[in-house]
């Protein structure tokens, strides 16, 4: 699956989260679908929201924030994308790849 096409589909017919704390408080509250996780995410970060809440799968690209960014039209790095609406896109297929 390309992962960036797919962003772009979602962010045009979706709703997506950006950012560690949005991430956060869309899983408390119930909204997270899927996480979309870049490869340089602090591993503390992801092993505690992880821990928290098991039920939402989470999946890490092989793309660094930067290019995260990028492949969601965002004009600044992305380490966490949050699923709530995955629009027209197949963003809710990928798999959770934590070890």
């Amino acid at each position: 699956m390309d992962i960036s096409r797919q962003l772009k589909i979602a962010s045009t017919s979706g709703k997506l989260l950006f950012g560690q704390r949005q991430a956060v408080d869309a899983c408390a509250k119930g909204d997270a679908k899927c996480i979309i996780l870049a490869a340089n995410c602090p591993q503390k970060y992801i092993d505690e929201l992880a821990a928290k809440h098991p039920e939402v799968t989470m999946h890490r690209t092989v793309m660094v924030n930067r290019d995260l960014g990028v492949a969601s039209g965002k004009p600044f790095s992305v380490s966490t994308i949050t699923v709530v609406d995955a629009g027209e896109s197949d963003l809710l297929t990928l798999s959770g790849n934590l070890e």
